[in-house]
């Protein structure tokens, strides 16, 4: 029989191991979607609004792209990178925020690894609402 003091240490351990790893969580709101780059987890969906969770793999980075129908928040919840929006490349870390208009062409990469949260708006939101202009993973 575990004790609540042993449940406790347990839940501690692995929040505390959870909180520097950027691997997939294998514990998601969503399916888990994987990318050469890292992988997404939609946590929350409705007509005009979707939420993700974004993990990017140390040495990771996500196409330069852009969309036709949709504008979008980053978060930045853990780890380090960098992260493009139009012509300009900005340092990342926990805390810092990116907006991303439509039609800007963006990007975020991370050598260390880096966790952020995207919040998208627009008409139209689908995953194929994607010019990739630059993509080390040959997918432009």
């Amino acid at each position: 029989m575990i004790t609540l003091k042993g449940r406790r240490k347990k839940m501690t351990e692995k929040m505390t191991k959870r909180k520097n790893d950027v691997a997939c969580p294998d514990e998601a709101y969503g399916a888990t979607e994987h990318r050469p780059w890292g992988f997404f987890t939609v946590l929350w969906e409705e007509s005009g609004h979707k939420v993700k969770r974004i993990g990017v793999f140390p040495g990771g980075s996500l196409s330069l792209q852009y969309h036709l129908h949709r504008a979008e928040v980053w978060n930045v919840i853990s780890g380090e990178g960098r992260v493009t929006v139009g012509d300009k490349v900005f340092p990342a870390k926990a805390g810092d925020r990116f907006e991303i208009p439509p039609m800007a062409k963006h990007r975020a990469e991370s050598d260390t690894g880096m966790v952020f949260v995207e919040v998208q708006s627009g008409d139209y939101l689908g995953e194929d609402d994607i010019v990739r202009l630059e993509d080390k993973y040959d997918r432009a």
